[in-house]
C-alpha cells in the first residue's frame, strides 16, 4: 500500500471524517485558548474545570439532556465554588481548586457507578471521538464557535488582562468581569474538547499547544498562530495514527503533542534547552557575567 493510500483509506469511512471534523475544530479553539491560560498561569484551572464537567455529563445522561448542557453546568459551577470558597475563608486559589475539582470528580465517578446503562459510560472519562455523532458535532461546532468568536472580539482585553490587569483597570476595563469572562470561555472549551480526548486528558489540549508556542516567540499574535497550528496538525495526526495502529485517538493526540512539546522545548532557536547550551562556553555559567553568555531569564511575551 502507497503513502497516498495510507491517507485516503481513513476518509472513506464516514465516522473517521466526523472525527477528523470534530477534532480539528476542538484543536483549534482550545489551542487560542491556551495562549491566555499559559500567560495567566491558570493550567490548574483548567485541569479542574475539566474534571469538574463529570458529574455534569452522567447527569445529562440520566435525564436525556444533550452531554454539553450537564457538563456546561457544571464546569460554571466549579469556577464559581472556587470563587465562593477563596474569597469567603483562608483556603488559597490553588487548595480551593484541588477541594472542588476532586469532590465533583469524585461525584462523577460515583453517579457513573450506581447508573444502571447499556452504555460504557466509561467513553466520558476516556474519551471516544471515533464514535461521534451528527448531532455530537453540531452540538461541538456550536460551542466551538461561540467560544472563538468571543475569544476574537476580545482578544485585546484579555491579552492586556493576562499582562497587566491594573493597567486594565485603570483606562475603563473591569479585571473581574474579564477574569470571569475567560473563566466561562474556559468551561465552554471544555466541553467542546471532552467529547475528543475525554474529561482526563482535556487539560492537555488546553496548556500544551499554548506552552508550545510559548517557546517558540516572544509576541503574542504569533502565538495565536502557531498554537492552534501545532494542535490541528498533532491532533490529525494522532487520529492517523490511531486508525493504522488501532489505538485510543485521544491518547494519542495527547502523546503527539506532547512529543511535539518535547522537541521545541529541546530544540527552539532561543529558548531551547539545546541551543542555550551551544550558546555557553564550556566551564562557565550562563549567569557569570564573566562568562560573555546572555543570562537565561523568563521574557514576557510581547503583545
Amino acid at each position: 500500500m502507497n503513502p497516498l493510500d495510507l491517507l485516503l483509506e481513513p476518509l472513506q469511512y464516514d465516522f473517521m471524517v466526523r472525527a477528523l471534523a470534530a477534532t480539528v475544530v476542538a484543536a483549534l479553539v482550545c489551542a487560542l485558548l491556551s495562549c491566555w491560560l499559559v500567560l495567566v498561569g491558570w493550567s490548574l484551572m483548567g485541569d479542574a474545570v475539566s474534571h469538574a464537567v463529570l458529574p455534569g455529563v452522567v447527569l445529562a445522561y440520566i435525564f436525556g439532556a444533550p452531554f454539553a448542557i450537564g457538563a456546561l453546568v457544571f464546569g460554571v459551577l466549579a469556577v464559581v465554588l472556587i470563587g465562593v470558597i477563596r474569597g469567603t475563608s483562608r483556603v488559597k486559589e490553588d487548595a480551593a481548586i484541588g477541594i472542588v475539582f476532586t469532590t465533583l470528580f469524585a461525584l462523577g465517578l460515583v453517579l457513573i457507578s450506581v447508573t444502571p446503562s447499556q452504555t460504557d459510560l466509561n467513553h466520558i472519562i476516556f474519551g471516544n471521538i471515533l464514535g461521534v455523532s451528527r448531532n455530537d458535532l453540531i452540538q461541538i461546532a456550536l460551542l466551538a464557535g461561540i467560544a472563538f468568536v468571543l475569544l476574537v472580539l476580545k482578544r485585546r482585553d484579555l491579552t492586556l488582562y493576562a499582562f497587566d490587569p491594573i493597567h486594565a483597570q485603570a483606562i475603563g476595563l473591569s479585571p473581574r468581569r474579564l477574569g470571569a469572562l475567560l473563566l466561562g470561555l474556559l468551561a465552554v472549551t471544555a466541553v467542546v474538547a471532552l467529547q475528543v480526548v475525554g474529561v482526563i486528558l482535556v487539560v492537555a489540549m488546553l496548556i500544551i499547544p499554548g506552552a508550545t508556542a510559548h517557546l517558540l516567540t516572544d509576541r503574542f499574535g504569533r502565538m495565536l498562530l502557531i498554537a492552534p497550528a501545532i494542535s490541528v496538525t498533532a491532533s490529525v495526526l494522532g487520529i492517523f495514527i490511531s486508525y493504522w495502529v488501532d489505538a485510543s485517538s485521544g491518547g494519542l493526540i495527547v502523546l503527539v503533542q506532547g512529543a511535539i512539546f518535547t522537541l521545541v522545548y529541546l530544540l527552539a532557536p532561543r529558548h531551547g534547552i539545546l541551543p542555550r547550551l551551544r550558546t555557553a562556553r564550556p566551564g562557565a555559567r550562563q549567569d557569570d557575567p564573566a562568562s560573555g553568555a546572555t543570562p537565561v531569564t523568563s521574557t514576557r511575551v510581547q503583545s
